[in-house]
């Protein structure tokens, strides 16, 4: 089971794209785990998540992610990808981060 953790700025818009992602990985046969959290809870969090994805609006934290990350992959969500909720694109992008 691979864990998917997103961060944003308070986690509204990002919940939505969570349950868009968990349909699309229910859809795909997938066993995935993918959650949700604003940025400071995110990070205490990262310890248990295999890849760690911004939502666009928090892309400046991106160097104090990685760090928090020691290593797992961090990736910013791409701002189209997220305004569409395209979960498809976004579930993809980040099972190749962590190589599935």
């Amino acid at each position: 089971m691979k864990n998917i953790l997103l961060a944003c700025n308070a986690g509204m818009s990002t919940s939505l794209l969570v349950q868009k992602m968990q349909a699309e990985a229910k859809a795909q046969g997938l066993e995935v785990t993918i959650q949700a959290n604003p940025l400071n809870k995110a990070l205490e969090k990262v310890d248990s998540a295999d890849v760690l994805l911004l939502g666009p609006q928090i892309a400046y934290a991106k160097k104090d992610a990685e760090a928090a990350a020691g290593g797992k992959p961090v990736a910013v969500i791409a701002m189209v990808d997220y305004g569409r909720m395209n979960a498809k694109k976004i579930l993809a992008d980040a099972l190749a981060l962590i190589g599935e």
